[in-house]
């Protein structure tokens, strides 16, 4: 019996799954932020204590690991993967491989080996893979390098639409109300001054304010939700057109936190479809339903040649409800 680890390292968690070749999972493991670009040493913690923690659940021994694939939030350049590489190398296993965390979600949200990904959670990603095996990654670092959303820019563009509301710069919205509410004053007045006089960071959960106050149909929060969606419809086209997908059917795995569980309304999906469609109009948008962790199982089992049925994958779905305890 072959036996295949899969991990998932993001910002605040990370999952790891040890399973065999017909997909009954073993073992899983967790720790906490597996991102070396927010925490080095915390990083390599994290990654040690899910594995090993995985390793133990199931009994095996790191050797008998036949592939260990390791999708990591933050493995975007060789910078990078120069960093990480010798961390992957010290937890000991027989065959590793690295990716940025987009890849195992991408192969979590389909039944192809092949699709569009758009992964917006604290912040935004788009990468792509065509029938062809070509891949192409669009954004992923930033406001700065053109990128747009996740809920550390729409906390500030929340932040801000209150701001200009209360000097009549924007147009009234109710998010003033539960935004002074969720952070503590009395008036947007007191809000503006303190954060001037202590330049106070702003916690991305304040973009959850976003979608209650769209269903109750306000326009400043349709606004900014709309334009997640047409951002992300952008950076799903750019990718599309980069790969030559345009005449190709495949899936457009929609995963992060903010599109997976925040858009119950669906304004951000139908931004997207509705920019997508015209470039590729055999696209389908599918919500990711399964653990990331899941994706990177299955390319583990899939770089040894082997083919990932249906059956399997859904024994690995399964499998992730170990992770929720």
């Amino acid at each position: 019996m072959k036996y295949f680890l899969g991990v998932d390292a993001g910002g605040s968690k990370t999952y790891a799954m040890i399973a065999n070749e017909q997909g009954v999972v073993m073992g899983v493991g967790k720790g906490g932020n597996g991102n070396h670009q927010n925490n080095r040493e915390q990083a390599e913690n994290s990654l040690q204590q899910a594995v090993s923690g995985a390793i133990i659940a199931s009994g095996l021994i790191k050797d008998q690991m036949e592939y260990s694939w390791f999708g990591l939030a933050g493995a975007d350049r060789e910078s990078d993967f120069r960093i990480l590489r010798p961390i992957i190398s010290r937890l000991g296993l027989p065959r590793t491989e690295i990716s940025c965390d987009t890849w195992i979600a991408l192969r979590s949200g389909t039944e192809s080996n092949y699709g569009i990904v758009l992964i917006c959670g604290s912040g935004v990603n788009s990468a792509g893979k065509n029938p062809r095996g070509a891949t192409y990654q669009c954004g992923g670092f930033g406001y700065r390098f053109g990128d747009y959303g996740g809920g550390y820019d729409l906390s500030i563009e929340v932040f801000r639409s209150v701001l200009r509301a209360d000097e009549g710069r924007e147009q009234e919205t109710v998010l003033s109300e539960r935004l002074i509410h969720l952070l503590g004053y009395s008036s947007v007045s007191e809000l503006r001054e303190d954060y001037l006089d202590h330049s106070r960071d702003l916690p991305p959960h304040i973009a959850e304010l976003l979608f209650p106050a769209a269903d109750e149909g306000d326009q400043v929060a349709i606004g900014l939700l709309t334009k997640q969606g047409d951002e992300l419809g952008l950076a799903a086209v750019s990718t599309i057109r980069r790969l030559a997908m345009e005449e190709d059917s495949f899936d457009i795995v929609l995963a992060g936190s903010l599109l997976t569980k925040g858009d119950r309304s669906g304004i951000i999906r139908r931004a997207i479809e509705q920019r997508v469609k015209h470039s590729a109009p055999n696209g389908t948008l599918r919500i990711l339903t399964r653990e990331p962790v899941v994706g990177s199982v299955v390319l583990a089992m899939e770089s040894c040649g082997m083919r990932v049925n249906q059956e399997v994958l859904d024994r690995l779905s399964l499998g992730k409800e170990g992770l929720l305890l």
